[in-house]
């Protein structure tokens, strides 16, 4: 699935692919934001770490789980 990350006082956003689904990417978020936490960790999907500071938190876009289709569609 895709994820967007805006920062705060950035021009640019943090975007990649990850395999965890929108669930889990959702409670680690709200468990931060609700845990008064420092950071949020993320994974994407070739094992690159996301490590983004609460505090500068703008926003998270989470797209769908659906995968891409490849070929043509008659």
């Amino acid at each position: 699935m895709d994820i967007r990350i805006g920062i705060t006082n950035s021009p640019r956003e943090i975007n990649f692919e990850s395999s965890q689904t929108a669930s889990e990417v959702e409670t680690i978020i709200a468990t931060a934001l609700e845990s008064e936490s420092k950071f949020i960790k993320l994974v994407d999907s070739k094992g690159k770490l996301y490590i983004v500071p609460v505090a500068n938190l703008g926003y998270v876009e989470v797209g769908s789980e659906s995968t891409r289709r490849v070929g043509f569609v008659a």
